[in-house]
């Protein structure tokens, strides 16, 4: 059977987005998002400003849709940290844990994101102005977990998933401990939620 294909109207728009992205991306390597125009962004993409606010409306819009961007990245980590545990749950949130942590402290673009001083960066974005990222977030979360143990109640499992998307936001934000000493006290606060829902689920 041929694969559908994607229409070229929304190829051609798929990478008009990854361009821009991949433009900011490459600012931000250098200076934080306030110092960095859209102007700047659009001609490192080769395209007009004009065609850059067409596509995303603002400068929060743009902004918003690049931190979700950044989010799927990380997110395929931890999806894959999950299932390669599909055996043992909790090692499987341990592990994805550990992804997100790790990679928020080592990638310099999200230490970009989490860091800045909050006046006209990217902070506000995963802090006071978050829940379209953590929305996001846990959405994904909630099916890759429901996906491994489908006998768990989803809506156990939605909890579940805000909770630990908070909590990791939570400490790659104001980091105390290195990851792997993080981990474990994440784990000591949501391992009773999960013993008791696989325990209702017969697991």
């Amino acid at each position: 059977m041929a694969q559908a294909r994607t229409p070229y109207a929304v190829a051609a728009r798929e990478l008009l987005r990854d361009t821009l992205f991949d433009a900011a991306r490459d600012a931000l390597a250098l200076r934080p998002w306030a110092d960095v125009t859209m102007a700047e962004i659009a001609t490192a993409a080769g395209v007009s400003r004009q065609t850059l606010y067409k596509e995303f409306g603002s400068r929060d819009e743009f902004a918003q849709q690049f931190v979700v961007r950044e989010g799927v990245r990380f997110l395929a980590a931890v999806e894959d940290a999950v299932r390669r545990h599909l055996d043992d749950p909790r090692a499987a949130l341990a592990a994805a844990l550990g992804v997100f942590l790790t990679a928020a402290a080592e990638d310099p673009i999200v230490r970009t994101l989490l860091h800045d001083d909050g006046t006209g960066g990217m902070l506000p974005l995963v802090t006071t102005q978050s829940q379209p990222v953590v929305t996001f977030a846990s959405l994904r979360l909630t099916e890759v977990i429901h996906d491994g143990w489908p006998q768990v109640e989803r809506a156990e499992v939605e909890l579940l998933a805000e909770c630990l998307v908070r909590l990791a936001i939570s400490y790659a934000m104001l980091p105390k401990d290195p990851p792997e000493q993080a981990i474990p006290t994440v784990m000591a606060l949501i391992e009773p939620y999960v013993e008791r829902a696989l325990a209702d689920a017969g697991c």
